[in-house]
């Protein structure tokens, strides 16, 4: 009987032990997933304000354009 014991004992420490592994693997891909889509979120920001800035760049005035190129004519 105590084999039995024994048996059922170390298995049981065997499954938690696999889950313990498991639950760390996806605490991982879910730190790297955060990660990727807050690269991708920053990306698609810093994209947006390029465009923003080169559209209010090409709606300066000309007078302006040739001043901020270094001339005054």
């Amino acid at each position: 009987m105590r084999n039995v014991e024994r048996m059922t004992s170390v298995k049981t420490q065997l499954l938690d032990i696999f889950m313990d592994m498991k639950v760390d693997e996806h605490e991982s891909r879910r730190r790297d997933s955060a990660r990727r889509h807050l690269r991708a979120r920053r990306g698609i920001e810093l994209h947006r304000e390029c465009q923003t800035l080169a559209r209010q760049i090409a709606e300066l005035p000309d007078s302006l354009e040739r001043h901020a190129n270094g001339g005054l004519h």
